[in-house]
């Protein structure tokens, strides 16, 4: 992997995925899409999509042999999931944190307010999922956005989203960098 050169101010990446549970029911889905919006995240990609059995097998690999790992997998490939490209100033740190722990029960007495302590149903069907570091953050975009080019995305989108002003458009469900009377759509790439 090629290292990408960044300004020390730029927006930090991080994939965020709203689990079947959360997608499978409207209100949670828009519930956990508000907390994004109103936490500051800008939305750079997003898609749903049902995961094929072979790519979730390939991203949860790490896991393999554990006691969860058929669970998660099962759990994971059993409905629609929504998978977001997130930016923030400390995007990994901020989703870790507004998603709560990984375990339900812990969530509900430590962060009640998570996304995960307020939503969360098992340790499996915990709503959300989030890179843990830069490193996994890039596999994990490219991964469930195999066109999307962080190194162009941090040469050409991210200096417009970070010195602003940005646009938030409905309908793409995307941040764009906003122009005078409208606004530049990102590349699709």
């Amino acid at each position: 992997m090629t290292s990408i050169l960044r300004s020390p101010q730029a927006l930090q990446l991080t994939l965020a995925l709203i689990k079947p549970d959360a997608v499978a029911h409207p209100l949670i889905l828009e519930a956990v899409h508000q907390q994004i919006l109103s936490n500051k995240f800008l939305i750079v990609r997003t898609r749903e999509l049902q995961w094929k059995l072979e790519d979730c097998r390939r991203f949860y690999r790490e896991h393999e042999g554990r006691f969860f790992y058929q669970r998660l997998v099962e759990f994971m490939t059993s409905g629609p999931i929504r998978a977001y490209i997130l930016a923030h100033k400390d995007a990994i740190q901020l989703w870790r944190t507004l998603m709560g722990p990984t375990r339900v029960f812990r969530a509900r007495y430590i962060a009640p307010d998570s996304i995960r302590g307020s939503l969360g149903l098992t340790d499996t069907r915990n709503t959300t999922h989030g890179s843990d570091s830069v490193v996994s953050a890039s596999r994990e975009i490219a991964a469930f956005f195999p066109d999307f080019s962080e190194q162009r995305w941090y040469e050409e989108e991210e200096p417009q989203l970070r010195c602003g002003p940005v646009h938030y458009s409905p309908e793409e469900g995307i941040h764009c960098a906003a122009e005078t009377g409208g606004h530049k759509q990102p590349n699709k790439t």
